[in-house]
């Protein structure tokens, strides 16, 4: 009895060490801590999808599926899509830590499972089961830490996460090459062990989480937008997989068409759905509204779609052409990462300092353009690797300037209680985007290819190496000339005569050229749409700290702000900004910095009923007056 009463003691003490001061602070140490835990989920997620996509091949060449790999691919990228913004919501209404051990749970059973798979179709389904834990990793620690930290200080933590997905994206390929060139490891098939290697990270990360992570959270009453959740599904589904199978299937195909119109008739329903469960929706309509959210959101689709499709071609640049295994190419993509450390860094510390956020995505996006077209001028058969590291890493420092600063607008421009949705929304349209992107990319890659190599054979034809290797080596001469329709694999390239390989790599090279640019238009699409991103003073509570302090009748429930801020504001004049069309914030307006750099007190007027705007000049309530009678609260706080 007494053990059982120390234990619960000493389990009481730990809860209470790791939760909130009584106006929802958090200390740096304690942060720090929890941001351990949220590191390793998101590093689970982000090491699997770099591990697998460079084993794939051999994976499938063991389990006599080859044909078959795409989907175990597609399988996954459908579940994370789809759970992406169902975590979000979900967490907002529960609370986040149940959500997240939970997807850390799935992740790591899927992981196992995949490790046993027996055949590609075992594997495509387990690999759906994986998608579904990482579809809440990445998102819900974004909105986790925009729980415990203000917008003010919020991007240094952030910062921290794109160095993981950095890390991520240069060690993937390296165990990815190394597990899956080794027969066996402890009596287990080397590839197997990509999956394996999973588990005790997870288990690891699902402990610190258990331990660490204690947040408050406010129950109120809902209803459960299954309608919305069923149509996304509808929506979503046909659309990755004729993204992900369109270019084997055609475009216009049967197949395709198919998907279209399943897609389209699943939107219409989503859209109805969410417009009749209003603000308990899976995706409220009424967040387009917020011009923060709106240009976040679009602005994630164009970017994601030009980055990832960019980022993506030069590894196979580097293998195809410079003969780089997936491990090689891996390192030598390492002055991405570090431009991409280093963006977020410079990014954090300034907003940190000088709370002004929209300049980075503008300057970062102006930096991947200036790569992209950089890299489709000077990328050819005979470039060195060393001529392209400038350019990646001026693209690492655009992508380290653009992704943290738009999560945080957006985090920012919303009401604490829908940061979850807002944070998963976000990540979704990037992912959705990155996925279109991808597609697109590839087949203009493989459309344009088969004309552009036979191009260089042509021209090849009076060079005196080529006629040689041509009558020295016949047999390779005539593998070479089904090379421009059958693409499916290219390793041959690496073990012919190079003489007759040049014309080969100079044609791939040349498509690349064509992709690059297309990519970096594409990029420059998310520029123009930027430019419409407001400037809105952070603010300087947490979202725990904003709720609590909205429950508790210092400001309104959708528009939180600490008494300490009020006072400050009488004491100094405050220009409080007129909103405008589609508000960015419909609790609360931002206000202008005085020319010390500190922020003046926000002005809370009530939220609104319907069109997301307020009167300028309206009554300015205070404590429980800025509370509508809808929004009081009737419920008991409880924790996680």
């Amino acid at each position: 009895m007494t053990q059982t009463t120390d234990r619960t003691a000493r389990a009481e003490a730990r809860v209470a060490a790791a939760a909130p001061d009584s106006a929802g602070g958090f200390t740096h140490k304690q942060i720090m801590t929890i941001l351990a835990g949220l590191l390793l989920g998101m590093f689970l997620a982000a090491l699997d999808q770099t591990v697998v996509s460079t084993a794939i091949r051999t994976v499938a060449d063991d389990l006599q599926g080859y044909d078959l790999q795409a989907w175990a691919t597609t399988a996954f990228l459908i579940t994370s899509t789809i759970s992406t913004p169902l975590y979000g919501k979900l967490s907002d209404m529960y609370g986040r830590r149940g959500f997240y051990l939970f997807a850390i749970a799935v992740f790591v059973v899927g992981s196992m499972l995949c490790g046993l798979a027996d055949s590609m179709y075992q594997l495509a389904a387990f690999r759906a089961i994986q998608g579904i834990g990482a579809g809440g990793l990445m998102s819900l620690a974004l909105a986790i830490i925009a729980d415990i930290v203000p917008p003010r200080e919020r991007s240094k933590y952030q910062g921290y996460f794109m160095a993981v997905f950095g890390t991520s994206s240069v060690l993937g390929p390296v165990i990815g090459g190394f597990l899956s060139g080794q027969d066996s490891i402890l009596g287990i098939t080397g590839w197997r062990w990509i999956f394996y290697v999973n588990v005790p990270l997870g288990i690891l990360a699902f402990a610190v989480v258990f331990k660490v992570l204690h947040l408050p959270h406010t129950k109120r009453e809902h209803r459960i937008d299954f309608p919305g959740a069923l149509a996304l599904i509808t929506f979503l589904v046909p659309l990755l997989i004729v993204a992900e199978q369109g270019r084997t299937w055609g475009w216009s195909s049967t197949g395709a068409l198919a998907c279209y119109a399943i897609a389209a008739v699943g939107f219409v329903a989503f859209v109805l759905a969410e417009r009749a469960y209003k603000d308990e929706a899976l995706l409220p309509l009424r967040m387009f509204k917020n011009r923060t959210f709106a240009v976040s959101s679009l602005s994630s689709i164009v970017l994601g779609a030009g980055m990832f499709g960019g980022i993506l071609l030069l590894p196979q640049y580097l293998q195809i052409v410079h003969g780089s295994s997936p491990t090689e190419a891996g390192l030598q993509m390492i002055p991405l990462v570090l431009g991409i450390m280093t963006g977020s860094i410079i990014a954090g510390q300034t907003v940190a300092r000088t709370g002004k956020y929209k300049v980075f995505p503008l300057v970062g996006t102006v930096f991947i353009v200036a790569a992209l077209v950089a890299l489709s001028f000077i990328v050819g058969a005979d470039t060195s690797v060393w001529a392209l590291v400038p350019f990646m890493l001026l693209m690492g420092l655009g992508l380290g300037f653009n992704f943290q600063p738009v999560i945080l607008a957006v985090q920012n421009a919303v009401s604490p209680r829908e940061i979850g949705v807002a944070t998963s929304s976000v990540t979704f349209f990037r992912q959705m985007g990155g996925t279109l992107g991808t597609a697109v990319f590839l087949s203009v890659l493989f459309s344009a290819l088969p004309g552009r190599i036979a191009d260089a054979y042509a021209s090849a034809q009076g060079d005196p190496a080529f006629q040689q290797a041509a009558a020295a080596n016949p047999d390779q001469l005539q593998q070479l000339s089904g090379a421009g329709s059958d693409l499916g694999d290219t390793s041959f390239v690496q073990t012919i005569d190079q003489a007759l390989a040049a014309p080969f790599k100079a044609g791939f090279a040349d498509t690349l050229d064509l992709v690059f640019l297309i990519a970096a238009c594409v990029v420059a699409i998310g520029f123009f749409v930027l430019i419409f991103l407001p400037q809105l003073a952070l603010r300087t509570q947490s979202g725990i700290q904003a709720a609590q302090a909205g429950s508790s009748g210092e400001a309104g429930a959708d528009g939180p702000v600490l008494a300490a801020e009020h006072a400050a504001g009488a004491a100094a004049p405050t220009s409080v900004e007129p909103p405008v069309d589609g508000a960015d914030r419909t609790d609360e307006q931002p206000t202008r910095d005085d020319s010390s750099g500190r922020h003046g007190a926000t002005a809370v007027v009530p939220p609104s009923t319907g069109s997301g705007r307020h009167e300028a000049g309206a009554h300015q309530p205070t404590g429980l007056d800025s509370v509508p009678a809808d929004h009081l609260p009737e419920t008991v706080r409880h924790r996680d």
